[in-house]
């Protein structure tokens, strides 16, 4: 049986990917968790084949979680089931030890695809990430801007560009208004910028953002 742990803040999304799962006769969710602490305390009493993760969790985000699991459950592969597309999170998620990275809109087919080969112990990468990272080997890639922000900088970023205000990115990462904006003025500094207007126009012309 191939035990899964399911980590997104979102209980609808929890009980979709659970009824798809419950379509396999060799899969069961056996572990759920709305956030980073609850992720790592299951995984401190329990053992799963993977960990189903999302990026956008409030308090600690998927990203650092993930890197944080590389670390201390190495031999635990994880699948990034994420909103955003490849072209945001993709890569940054694949270098920071994902074995796989989906976006939520991907057919249930696909998932469970994904969760097997994972398991198998393959990765799980489609055509666009694919091509992403084999861009990689020729360009180097950590010369783009937004490349020297840390994680949660790059997320911030891709809040402010897709036009969240400061207190809806508050209220989703549970942090501070002052937090946010502390974090506004660090990023535009890092990447030499001077207001969201460039920022959001960097994020498009770098296609980090859908429009």
């Amino acid at each position: 049986m191939i035990k899964i742990l399911i980590a997104d803040d979102h209980a609808i999304v929890r009980e979709g990917l659970k009824q798809i799962v419950a379509e396999e006769s060799d899969m069961k969710v056996t572990g759920e968790a709305a956030n980073a602490s609850e992720l790592f305390e299951l995984l401190d009493n329990g053992r799963w084949e993977i960990v189903v993760l999302d990026i956008n969790m409030p308090g600690k985000s998927g990203l650092e979680a993930l890197k944080e699991m590389k670390v201390s459950y190495p031999e635990t592969p994880v699948l990034i089931l994420s909103m955003f597309s490849e072209d945001q999170y993709g890569l940054r998620a694949i270098k920071a030890g994902a074995s796989g990275y989906l976006k939520k809109v991907s057919a249930p087919t696909e998932l469970v695809l994904a969760i097997r080969k994972i398991v198998s112990g393959g990765k799980y990468i489609n055509q666009s990430l694919a091509e992403k990272l084999a861009d990689n080997v020729y360009v180097n890639y950590n010369k783009a801007l937004h490349q020297n922000l840390s994680d949660r900088e790059y997320q911030i970023m891709c809040f402010i560009s897709s036009g969240k205000s400061a207190e809806k990115i508050a209220e989703e990462l549970t942090i501070s208004i002052h937090t946010v904006y502390s974090y506004r003025n660090r990023i535009l500094e890092k990447m030499n910028l001077k207001s969201n207007v460039e920022l959001t126009q960097y994020a498009i012309q770098n296609k980090l953002i859908e429009i």
